[in-house]
């Protein structure tokens, strides 16, 4: 996996020493919470996934570590997966674990980077998202990226006791390459 340089972050692939962290933000329900289910998982589960995970396109686990390029450390994971079995297309996800970090845009810069780059270094025609309808700061964070809001899975996602609606976001190929550079 690259290393994906941004102007305040880096992205690199998740290493032994973030493990710890990674499992303390998935079986946290503060973090992972209100917006997605909340499983706990073992920790040698999870170190197996994220190392397989390069080797998988359809595994949900981390694919990069999101650091501060002055600070050492994660502060989240960022991934994608192959989300459909016949549809060409690619998911993204974004967690922000440190939530002295939220904010701040960084989640925007590391979601930007992975795009750009699966775009620039696959045969990706569309990368889509999808969020809880109330996770304002996640569809906001997409829309501010370009992504088009597509539709509504209703009653998709089950947590917290109940049937959730979700967005659906894409954005094309050419939709990415036309969009404004960031200021």
């Amino acid at each position: 996996m690259p290393v994906l340089e941004g102007p305040h972050l880096r992205l690199r692939p998740p290493a032994p020493d973030d493990y710890a962290a990674i499992f303390a933000w998935y079986n946290d329900p503060e973090i992972v919470a209100p917006f997605d289910r909340f499983t706990t998982d073992t920790y040698d589960g999870m170190a197996r996934s994220i190392e397989t995970a390069p080797d998988d396109p359809a595994s949900l686990a981390p694919r990069f570590a999101v650091e501060r390029r002055d600070t050492p450390g994660a502060i989240g994971i960022v991934g994608h997966y192959r989300a459909h079995p016949v549809l060409e297309f690619t998911d993204v996800w974004y967690v922000l674990g440190e939530p002295s970090a939220r904010g701040h845009g960084f989640g925007r810069e590391a979601v930007e980077l992975m795009v750009t780059h699966l775009f620039a270094t696959g045969t990706e025609q569309r990368i889509g998202a999808t969020c809880d309808v109330a996770n304002v700061p996640s569809y906001r964070l997409l829309e501010g990226l370009g992504f088009r809001r597509e539709g509504t899975l209703r009653s998709a996602l089950f947590h917290h006791g109940g049937w959730h609606d979700i967005y659906v976001y894409g954005v094309t190929a050419p939709e990415w390459a036309q969009r404004r550079p960031r200021a």
